[in-house]
């Protein structure tokens, strides 16, 4: 399907959230006949659409299936939001796509898509592909799950006066179920653990819409050497001819890998002369501005992450030199271990980025030893909690405990850390944040670290992991502000 092909198609596009809200911009733009649908009944109070596109607004899901389909639209652009069991979806007899795969099919020809996902890393990862790129002096955005919806994006580009040279894609698993023919230059998964099981309804679910990042990569599929669920992934992926796998790992690199040697980010995938030799693009140093250390005690997970952006970015032809410098370029994004005051000798770090077990473990591995107060829960996702408390319970000085359904972390606590004091903020609290980080602040000792790194979506209680985050901040500014 080409640009043109949407004109006068009628496209329903399902949920009318950021990634919605784009699509009908866009599929308006270029002369689609658009129906909007939302289950939010008072969506029109919070949504300006084009005062030619039709809105359905239904609570109930059957009759809001029943009502949208009844314009027998052509094709269903979905929002990540909508799992494929949800009934409008589910009785759709034509295609349904993302918004991913709507901006794949009308991007203009000579991009090259390097796209990544994972349970997590993704966006401290694709935040670093961007910035080699850029380096490299390329006009390449980060895009997807972050930032600004891909489709305006390359709608966008087609009558810039800048052409795109590449795009660095983050994609979730919601993205990817809808996404049929996007072929990149290069994809990576980063790693794979137990997340959005309720959207998926199974592991292997899951597993499985995550594999589809390597569908059709041209020229390299990028693995975690440490996560064999990712090589397994690119072993049975469909991928064009000469496609080659790419290990990351934070060893000695193999053939065909990236890894670390001492202190150097070491490249033996991309080099001529790989057999014997390897290309520095980096290292560790060009890591410290990034966590609260040295060049000497870079966290592994964010080394990780640096390897796997490099692989992506030596396989669209980045110099090492142009990696390096896009290492050192970037600065992070908010709500990933980003540190918010320091009061009274005591630390206070916001990771509300966190919304599942493996992205807290990687939060607490780099707390000091009994010195953590952690502020943990939220929406669990069907998710439990014993395996990461009992891991950590010796980081732990005690815990503090959010979310309207607080069992899943308080009942892990009881049973793996039953000597630490704990405290749950009851679900009815307004100020849930306010009241977290108070008991926080009076349960740390000087020296501690008061972590917000809740394992759990915001859902429940905010509206985003961001808005959280924010919550926090303030929270601690409160704090701050009466000992003073």
């Amino acid at each position: 399907m080409t640009i043109d092909e949407f004109r006068d198609r009628r496209v329903l596009v399902a949920g009318l959230g950021a990634s919605g809200r784009s699509a009908v911009a866009v599929l308006t733009e270029i002369g689609a006949r658009v129906i909007a649908a939302d289950a939010d009944p008072q969506v029109a109070d919070r949504v300006e659409l084009p005062t030619q596109v039709p809105l359905v607004a239904e609570a109930d899901p059957d009759r809001l299936a029943e009502r949208a389909l009844a314009a027998e639209p052509d094709l269903i652009v979905a929002s990540p939001g909508w799992n494929p069991r949800t009934p409008m979806l589910a009785r759709a007899a034509v295609e349904v796509i993302s918004e991913v795969e709507l901006a794949w099919r009308i991007a203009p020809p000579g991009i090259r898509w390097l796209t990544l996902t994972g349970t997590n890393g993704k966006t401290t990862t694709v935040g670093m592909l961007a910035s080699m790129l850029t380096a490299h002096g390329w006009n390449a955005p980060a895009v997807g799950n972050v930032g600004t919806p891909i489709a305006e994006t390359v709608l966008a580009a087609r009558s810039g006066p800048a052409p795109l040279d590449a795009l660095a894609v983050e994609l979730s698993s919601f993205q990817l179920h809808f996404t049929h023919a996007l072929a990149p230059v290069a994809s990576a998964c980063l790693n794979i653990d137990a997340d959005h099981l309720d959207w998926h309804g199974s592991m292997d679910a899951y597993v499985a819409d995550k594999a589809r990042v390597y569908a059709r990569t041209g020229l390299a599929c990028v693995y975690n050497s440490a996560d064999s669920r990712t090589r397994q992934m690119v072993e049975q992926a469909e991928v064009a001819e000469g496609a080659r796998a790419i290990g990351f790992t934070l060893g000695t690199p193999a053939l065909g890998e990236v890894g670390l040697v001492e202190n150097v980010l070491a490249d033996r995938a991309f080099v001529p002369n790989r057999a014997s030799h390897a290309a520095e693009v980096g290292t560790l140093a060009d890591l410290a501005h990034l966590h609260q250390g040295s060049e000497h005690d870079v966290p592994g997970h964010l080394v990780a992450n640096a390897l796997a952006a490099a692989a992506l970015a030596r396989a669209a032809g980045v110099e090492p030199a142009d990696v390096s410098a896009g290492l050192r370029g970037y600065t992070g994004g908010p709500h990933r271990m980003q540190p918010v005051a320091e009061i009274d000798g005591v630390r206070y770090i916001d990771d509300s980025k966190a919304t599942n077990a493996h992205a807290a473990a990687a939060a607490l591995a780099a707390m000091p030893e009994g010195g953590t107060v952690w502020i943990a829960g939220g929406l669990a996702k069907g998710a439990r909690f014993d395996e990461l408390v009992a891991r950590f319970a010796a980081k732990l000085r005690s815990a503090v405990v959010i979310g309207l359904d607080p069992e899943p972390i308080e009942s892990a606590l009881a049973r793996h850390a039953p000597d630490i004091p704990r405290h749950v903020v009851p679900a009815g609290d307004t100020e849930v944040m306010s009241t977290a980080v108070t008991r926080a602040a009076a349960l740390a000792q000087p020296g501690d670290v008061v972590l917000l790194a809740p394992a759990c979506a915001s859902m429940d209680q905010f509206t985003s992991y961001a808005a959280r985050g924010d919550a926090f901040a303030a929270a601690v500014a409160q704090v701050a502000g009466e000992r003073r």
